[in-house]
């Protein structure tokens, strides 16, 4: 109900990253029995930010490739221009719980760099390790 409110609020603060993700269940709140968000709305959410933002780094998020298969690369291709793999050590993803059943161990962990770069490929993208600074230009 409050999406176009959010996008013009968006707007005007001109943000320099802006990270859009479902809504995703975590057991252990007082949401766990909510719906986990839709990817067509976010991947939609994602597309409009692209076009209000030309310059924004907008992630595709862990959240997307958590809720469908091709979350990440349906991200990309609707306007994301950054993927963040999951840095922390692997004996201690398990304890990250900001939603149940999150990625972590493939293209979206940092031991999957191969796989991710992969996944890019086959949608005519690669990964770029330079600065990812914002530039309003």
């Amino acid at each position: 109900d409050h999406l176009v409110e959010d996008l013009i609020f968006i707007e005007k603060f001109e943000p320099q990253m802006i990270g859009i993700g479902p809504f995703m269940a975590q057991s252990a709140t007082p949401f766990a029995n909510f719906p986990n968000g839709s990817i067509t709305m976010t991947l939609a959410m994602v597309a409009i930010s692209r076009l209000i933002h030309h310059n924004a780094l907008i992630p595709s998020t862990t959240a997307l490739g958590s809720i469908a298969p091709e979350g990440r690369t349906k991200g990309i291709l609707a306007g994301a221009n950054v993927v963040m793999p999951n840095l922390s050590p692997q004996d201690v993803r398990s304890k990250y719980a900001i939603y149940d059943h999150k990625l972590a161990s493939h293209a979206e962990a940092v031991e999957g760099l191969k796989l991710l770069a992969d996944q890019l490929r086959e949608i005519d993208y690669e990964i770029s390790f330079e600065r990812g600074d914002y530039s309003k230009k």
